[in-house]
């Protein structure tokens, strides 16, 4: 059963400018962790306020949780859960006030629901008292993300949740994902980091407001067209711009100590031209990551 899904949705905000999604279809099966995955202007917030309701589509049609986003607008709005990518709770209210408040918000109580977010308020509880705005940015997730699923909803949307928090804060939270996951709630989840796709069931790439592949991560990269050599020498920006001028070199981009290649067809291993460059270099033969997959979709 699909929890959520797209046809043809199109949205523009300027006439003289292109539109922030284009055409956008997919499904999210009930109980699935889908990741919507592309940089900043993708137009990943866009389609999360369409599907919450808070936005109109110019065209197309969509559905959560077997309502129309259009007609069901307020039976959407008691079945789901939406944490922006800014945080947006109230910074002068407490963090046990902020639970409180929403709880009765949906006509419910923190004590109802208690044990979905238990796991993620004993984290928070030595702090009830402290006013949300004084959170660190680690505790302001988990505060929005319990205030998120307070009326347990049935599907559950998170915008960038673990952009600006720390390296720790991003697995604690997606360690709590997969801990709600077994309560069946569908779960969107968007993210500029390329890192995080592998942790989601299925995804979907999405750059300047057009879907350029939907499937598991592991379909993605295994997709790849090309074989896939990592490079390294004692002096990477040389070795950049040789690499872009090698005839033999299809692709070239750089990924932290190495820089990733591609080869024109049939021209074997790196051997073939290392001898030509003005310096020693050491690679290997690589497994492409949904970075890899993501630039070479832009670049087709």
């Amino acid at each position: 059963m699909n929890n959520v899904s797209l046809e043809s949705i199109a949205k523009s905000f300027d006439a003289s400018k292109p539109p922030a999604v284009k055409d956008v279809s997919f499904e999210v099966s009930d109980g699935e962790l889908f990741g919507l995955i592309g940089p900043d202007g993708a137009g990943k917030t866009t389609l999360f306020r369409i599907l919450t309701t808070l936005l109109l589509a110019d065209e197309g049609k969509a559905k959560v949780a077997g309502c129309d986003v259009v007609k069901d607008y307020k039976q959407i709005r008691k079945e789901v859960g939406y944490m922006p990518g800014k945080f947006s709770l109230y910074q002068d209210l407490s963090v046990e006030e902020n639970l409180n408040f929403f709880a009765t918000l949906f006509g419910t109580t923190v004590m109802e629901n208690y044990d979905l977010i238990k796991d993620i308020y004993v984290q928070l509880e030595p702090f009830k008292t402290r006013r949300a705005g004084k959170l660190s940015g680690g505790m302001k997730q988990k505060l929005a993300l319990c205030c998120a699923l307070i009326h347990r909803p049935k599907v559950l949307f998170l915008d960038e949740p673990t952009t600006g928090v720390d390296a720790v804060s991003r697995w604690e939270f997606w360690e709590m994902l997969k801990r709600l996951k077994t309560e069946g709630i569908t779960i969107l989840v968007s993210t500029p980091y390329m890192d995080e796709a592998s942790l989601c069931e299925k995804i979907a790439l999405i750059q300047e407001g057009r879907i350029m592949s939907i499937d598991t991560p592991m379909a993605i990269t295994a997709a790849f067209p090309k074989e896939l050599f990592a490079i390294k020498a004692e002096n990477m920006s040389q070795l950049l711009n040789s690499l872009r001028d090698n005839e033999l070199v299809q692709s070239v981009n750089a990924f932290g100590e190495y820089h990733h290649i591609t080869l024109v067809k049939d021209s074997g291993t790196p051997d073939a031209f290392t001898d030509r460059l003005p310096m020693a270099i050491e690679w290997k033969t690589i497994e492409p990551t949904i970075e890899d997959c993501f630039i070479h979709m832009m670049s087709a």
